[in-house]
């Protein structure tokens, strides 16, 4: 809501500033007129990505058996996202943890090996997205081991990834 608020009053700014008024000195338009651009700047990365809930970490997961590429792309974009977001779930202490991330990063190497090899395939939004998301994981894996959960902070932003990869992947893109 605030966010809803700050971008009507900025517009408001913006139009008030380039109304012509004799009192007002060329100085001040323009200074209305940064602010205000400034403003929505600074809103329009907020606005990009939807709030995402980022449920708890967890030590209850099923361990998957259909791990590796069936070479279908839509399917399997959604296999490895649906992995990934497990592993972005899984709190220090699962069952397992190690082993999952292992097929994991294997999985998810496999992945991109694969595709990025078809430029019909990387052009596609889902593709370069869940590609930014599988270097995240994998770099956290390649610092920290697979033991060790990922941070609160990388979590967001990753759930944030899930969901935009998830609409490209309804959409077809």
């Amino acid at each position: 809501m605030k966010t809803h608020l700050l971008v009507v009053a900025a517009m408001a700014t913006t139009a008030k500033a380039f109304s012509v008024s004799n009192e007002q000195s060329a100085r001040r338009q323009f200074l209305q007129t940064a602010s205000a651009a400034v403003a929505t700047t600074a809103l329009a990365p907020r606005l990009a990505f939807a709030e995402v809930e980022v449920p708890a970490q967890s030590t209850d997961y099923t361990f998957p058996s259909d791990w590796g590429l069936t070479y279908n792309y839509e399917a399997d974009a959604s296999k490895v996202r649906a992995h990934m977001v497990i592993a972005t779930g899984l709190a220090k202490g699962s069952d397992r943890m190690e082993d999952f991330g292992k097929n994991l990063k294997k999985e998810m190497i496999d992945f991109v090996s694969y595709y990025r090899r078809f430029p019909q395939v990387a052009g596609k939004p889902s593709f370069s997205t869940l590609y930014t998301s599988i270097n995240v994981l994998a770099g956290h894996y390649t610092s920290y081991g697979y033991k060790y959960p990922l941070p609160e902070k990388r979590r967001k932003r990753l759930y944030q990834e899930y969901a935009e990869i998830d609409k490209s992947l309804k959409r077809n893109r």
